[in-house]
């Protein structure tokens, strides 16, 4: 698709293409979407193609905004809210640009109805790839607004200044609003409009409160779990008693007896409808006693990281490599092997899956919670035989994902639900099913070798991951022979996206190798690590977290039981550093991180209190996984799938936080909402490695003193 600007007075149907071989199409009509933000006109701004075949963005993706006659504005697109931001992002992009306050902008995400398939909410892709086209389009309306004035009045547009979206003429006699442009409609210029420089932002780069703070606090917002319809009943679905146990028989009639049940046994989906959720659950619980299954043997979770280290032919390793790493080694006169455990993560978010069904004529609706909406209304189309036309998602503002509701499980149930019963039907999963039935951050084993010459530099590098995955596998360190796989393995539990994917495991284990290696070379490990470290932007906030730290000094001091660490990483176009300070119970072999100065840069910041929170956030999320978060499992089942026993972290595991933003106002902005999670485990390991001086080689950590699993190294 050329980059290209339209100007259209409706909405027309336009194809969009997602994944191979899914076609979608998006259909909006023109009345709704009318009734949602009134007669105007809407611009819309592509995606050049070349972004698009770099993986940037979908060759479907669009900024588009609508100029309403009341004066307002509003950003339409196909991101969703699940805490990181967008919503404001993208009405701070456009106020910025049509010079308006951010309160005449409305936002309206993730309605598949009203809005362009932007692809799923993944990658931190919504900040570079989303907001340059929301301030596009927005650019194009204000350059719009100035053409029109100036053919209006028959005056120089370079004479005029827009303010809370009017244009003055130069006497100031005249005046014309975007409100006036809705209702006269316009040309395109025909040249590209300019964008704001980001020295001259006035709306960007503030720390603004999130437009919907009001309603989130005062509990008028909706989640998907609390949307409600008339005539509504609650779902309930029979579980299968462990992982891959098939059913074998079930008697429908216990739950059919029931005042107001509706059952169903659609091949291996089984499950309730009733008027209130407590007697759905109660008619489940019916079918579950006479249910028989027929399961089998599965390995456990003490068995995990053998099992993933048996060849899967199936599929080819990804290698990458340079030089020679069998010369390095021969050349080196230390050589050191690690072998790192990583264990499976639940993303454990505030609002389990849910959705609320309803059919009409022919048609769905499904109010859920998912990152990836259009692909949902693909797969309910599919799944009920239905042109997509027929088939609307709609994605409040929800409770957390994580990367953890990138599909659509509780969707699909309530629609099947709902069509059976013939009224809407929510279904929301309890905190039990979503521990079982949701998927998790892929477990892992990561092997490294490598060598020091005689002066302590690196001379090889050979990198090993089992199962986890490929993100941010890539060493930013200068290295002559590396080699760099990814190995695919059979996985017993059902795994996929989690934030920052398996960044978070990869850093893990070459961040707390490289504390091993610059032990062997007898160096400081920050003077390590600067130098083997020729990005610029890695030592920019490598340095800024250590000297706001105070590492050499604190570095020097001596505590019982105590001690700092430091790591550091990129991924996502981002960059990040973290000094801890960690104190150890020895008894236990447990740590507790005391503090935590954590330095980020993501080029620009759009919006210094939001991005504030979204490194806190990812420091806390990383926290969990350092500290005890680990799924446990045996013949199918869980052994922790519950808050009491898999326990995230608590308010008294805070430690006291202090955030450095490097800005970059030279560079184009990177997202957030990611990379600033994959330095914490890894400094905890090293400020424990500092303490012991016996090294951690797997998650979470627990100090040779202590239970659990400390991996295996050797030194030659």
């Amino acid at each position: 698709m050329p980059d290209r600007t339209e100007w259209i007075a409706s909405v027309e149907p336009e194809r969009y293409e997602l994944r191979e071989p899914l076609r979608y199409e998006f259909h909006c009509d023109r009345r709704v979407f009318l009734q949602c933000a009134g007669a105007g006109l809407l611009i819309s701004v592509f995606a050049r193609t070349l972004d698009a075949q770099r993986g940037a963005a979908p060759a479907s993706s669009a900024g588009r905004i609508h100029l309403g006659e009341d004066g307002f504005v509003t950003v339409l697109s196909g991101k969703v809210e699940e805490g990181q931001g967008p919503r404001t992002e993208f009405a701070a992009a456009t106020a910025e640009e049509l010079r308006l306050p951010v309160e005449k902008v409305r936002v309206v995400l993730a309605d598949t109805q009203l809005v362009p398939n932007d692809w799923l909410t993944a990658g931190s892709r919504s900040t570079p790839v989303t907001v340059p086209l929301v301030r596009r389009a927005a650019a194009e309306a204000r350059a719009l607004l100035l053409a029109t004035a100036a053919e209006r009045w028959k005056v120089d547009a370079s004479s005029f200044q827009i303010n809370a979206g009017f244009v003055k003429s130069p006497d100031g006699k005249l005046t014309l609003g975007y409100a006036d442009l809705a209702k006269s409609g316009g040309d395109p210029t025909g040249r590209p409009a300019e964008l704001t420089p980001t020295a001259a932002w006035k709306t960007l780069g503030q720390p603004l409160v999130r437009v919907n703070a009001h309603d989130i606090i005062t509990g008028a917002h909706a989640y998907p779990s609390g949307i409600q319809r008339p005539g509504m009943l609650y779902g309930c679905v029979l579980r299968p008693p462990s992982y891959g146990a098939t059913l074998e028989s079930v008697d429908l009639n216990a739950a059919k007896q029931m005042t107001g049940v509706v059952a169903l046994r659609d091949g291996e989906f089984v499950a309730c409808a009733a008027p209130t959720s407590y007697t759905a659950r109660k008619a489940v619980a019916a079918l579950a006693a006479n249910a028989r299954w027929q399961t089998k043997p599965q390995i456990s979770s003490d068995e995990l990281y053998a099992h993933l280290k048996k060849p899967d032919g199936d599929r080819q390793p990804q290698v990458q490599q340079s030089g020679s790493v069998q010369s390095g080694l021969q050349q080196a006169s230390k050589k050191l092997t690690a072998s790192y455990h990583i264990p499976y993560v639940a993303h454990s978010p505030m609002e389990p899956r849910t959705a609320v069904a309803e059919w009409t004529n022919g048609s769905l609706t499904v109010w859920t919670g998912t990152s990836n909406p259009f692909e949902v209304r693909e797969d309910l189309a599919k799944s009920f035989h239905v042109d997509p036309s027929k088939v609307r998602v709609i994605v409040p503002d929800f409770g957390g994902g994580f990367g953890g509701k990138h599909t659509g499980e509780a969707a699909l149930e309530a629609a099947r639900l709902a069509k059976e019963a013939g009224k809407p039907v929510s279904l929301r999963w309890t905190r039990a099913e979503e521990f079982m039935w949701g998927y998790f951050r892929p477990a892992g084993v990561i092997d490294i070798e490598a060598g020091l010459d005689a002066n302590g530099r690196l001379s090889a590098w050979d990198f090993t991951n089992y199962n986890s995955g490929p993100s941010a596998i890539a060493s930013p360190y200068k290295l002559e022979n590396t080699r760099t796989r990814f190995v695919y393995a059979d996985s017993p539990l059902r795994s996929g996206s989690y934030r920052g994917l398996a960044a978070t495991a990869n850093n893990f284990a070459r961040e707390s190798f490289m504390d091993e290696l610059s032990s062997a070379a007898g160096k400081d490990p920050l003077e390590f690590r600067l130098a083997h470290l020729e990005n610029g932007r890695l030592r920019d906030v490598l340095l800024a977290a250590a000297e706001r730290f105070g590492w050499q000094k604190r570095r020097k001091e001596s505590k019982p039981n105590s001690g700092v660490g430091l790591a550091c990483g990129t991924e996502k176009g981002s960059y990040v550093a973290a000094c801890v300070e960690v104190e150890l119970d020895r008894a236990s072999g447990i740590p507790r991180l005391v503090e935590i100065c954590e330095a980020f840069e993501c080029g620009p910041v759009l919006n210094a209190k939001n991005l504030r929170l979204q490194v806190e956030g990812c420091i806390l999320m990383g926290l969990g996984a350092a500290l005890r978060e680990e799924i446990l499992f045996e013949n199918g089942r869980l052994k922790n799938g519950s808050f009491t026993r898999y326990r995230v972290p608590r308010f008294k595991d805070t430690p006291k936080i202090e955030t450095v933003l490097v800005e970059r106002k030279d560079l184009e902005p990177a997202g957030a909402g990611e990379t600033p999670i994959m330095a914490v485990a890894p400094a905890m390991a090293n400020a424990i490695f500092a303490i012991t001086g016996e090294p951690l080689r797997a998650l979470p950590l627990r100090a040779k003193s202590g239970k659990g699993d400390s991996g295996s190294a050797s030194i030659r």
